[in-house]
């Protein structure tokens, strides 16, 4: 059976973007949603596999809606979608507990590989892992 996903952008063209290359990987694209309100209420109702989420958003930021979705879900997998000079917001997502991020503009290489990374692992980007993504930023 097909992961699911939850794409969650305030950008409709970026939405359809991702939808468009998680779908051509078999990827099972179950929502979307365009604030971080919405896509609490959707993880609550979908339970999917894996959420891309952005990082500044109307309503809610991803990051505060990241952190709701991980206290419903502590095993929930998110990764953040963030442009390019967001690298504070970028630490705070980490910190919060989110699986990975992807820095905007992405390619569909980029984003395959990092939710594929997301789903198949258990690990957090924590401690040194954050360090060494800071360092990269």
């Amino acid at each position: 059976m097909a992961k699911t996903v939850l794409v969650v952008d305030d950008i409709t063209f970026v939405r359809k973007t991702l939808i468009e290359i998680l779908q051509k990987s078999h990827l099972q694209v179950v929502g979307e949603a365009e604030d971080g309100e919405k896509a609490v209420e959707l993880y609550r109702k979908l339970q999917p596999d894996i959420v891309t989420m952005d990082i500044v958003m109307p309503e809610m930021s991803g990051i505060e809606a990241a952190r709701k979705i991980l206290k419903i879900d502590k095993n929930a997998k998110i990764v953040m979608i963030s442009a390019l000079g967001q690298e504070n917001l970028v630490m705070e997502a980490i910190n919060a507990g989110v699986k990975d991020y992807i820095l905007k503009p992405f390619s569909e290489e980029e984003i395959l590989k990092t939710i594929e990374k997301a789903l198949t692992s258990d690990e957090r980007l924590t401690g040194r892992a954050s360090q060494r993504t800071q360092k990269s930023l």
